[in-house]
């Protein structure tokens, strides 16, 4: 006689419930967003971003007030060069900023939670660096714009072209975000703040350093190519049409266009090291 077959088991009821969150699958506009409440959110940012504002502002007006109050006619130059003065400390703010936006993360170990919740890590990258270009542009072009209306109308001078307004204003907050973007790929390869911050002030400060005490004839090649192509030069060399130390060299948007270079490189090193590298 054949035993009889177990009962079917009765499936549970189909109560038919819908989550009200929506599933999708993560964009960069997510990352963005992320990155955005983050960089928002740090005191490091209000820091840094803050005393560049002061240092511009400051050192900027100071400068063309010396300037004015010396009697001094700059002739057929226009006053928009002394912004340099200002830019070059509000170089180290940027630089700071830049290598904090990723290296505090490795810090604090908060990179892991980043990039669980976001897997494809040049999306978590490009995201970081998007939002902080625009971030360090946006306020630099306007402290840099404000600074130079202020130094035209103190400082006795000729009238600046639109071509050297264009490098004074949108140049100079072009070249701090591209130098900025140069530090958060340089702490993304060393992934640690203090070290990569020295690192970025070595490059900011050495080449320039290293050549004034470069007396002998065999190192006057040396001398030369460091007197042209380091930071500060670049800096100075973007107010103006022709090579501040030399006959040849970057000078105007060609030093903008040496730094993206070089940038493009650090980046990209960033890029490859990120994705094969743990974290």
């Amino acid at each position: 006689m054949t035993a009889p077959l177990p009962p079917t088991p009765t499936p549970p009821p189909s109560y038919g419930y819908v989550s009200p969150i929506p599933v999708r699958r993560a964009h960069l506009g997510d990352a963005l967003a992320s990155e955005w409440t983050k960089i928002r959110s740090v005191r490091s940012t209000m820091w840094t971003l803050g005393t560049m504002v002061v240092l511009m502002l400051l050192i900027g007006l100071g400068v063309a007030a010396i300037a004015s109050g010396e009697g001094g006619n700059m002739g057929e130059e226009s006053a928009l060069p002394l912004g340099f003065f200002g830019m070059l400390p509000a170089s180290i703010c940027v630089i700071t900023l830049g290598v904090l936006t990723i290296s505090s993360e490795y810090g604090t170990g908060m990179i892991r939670t980043t990039l669980t919740a976001c897997p494809s890590r040049s999306r978590v990258l490009t995201a970081k660096a998007i939002v902080f270009f625009l971030l360090v542009f946006t306020v630099t072009l306007v402290v840099s714009f404000t600074v130079a209306t202020a130094q035209v109308a103190m400082v006795e001078a000729s009238e600046p072209t639109t071509a050297e307004w264009a490098r004074a204003t949108v140049g100079t907050a072009l070249f701090l975000a591209v130098l900025g973007l140069l530090s958060m790929a340089i702490g993304a390869l060393v992934r640690h703040s203090a070290g990569a911050i020295t690192v970025m002030i070595g490059l900011l400060l050495l080449p320039l350093v290293a050549a004034l005490f470069m007396f002998a004839p065999a190192l006057k090649g040396l001398q030369e190519a460091l007197f042209t192509y380091s930071l500060p030069s670049q800096m100075i060399a973007l107010y103006s049409d022709r090579p501040p130390f030399s006959d040849s060299g970057p000078a105007g948007w060609e030093a903008l266009f040496t730094l993206v270079g070089v940038a493009v490189v650090g980046v990209g090193g960033a890029y490859a090291l990120l994705n094969n590298r743990d974290v």
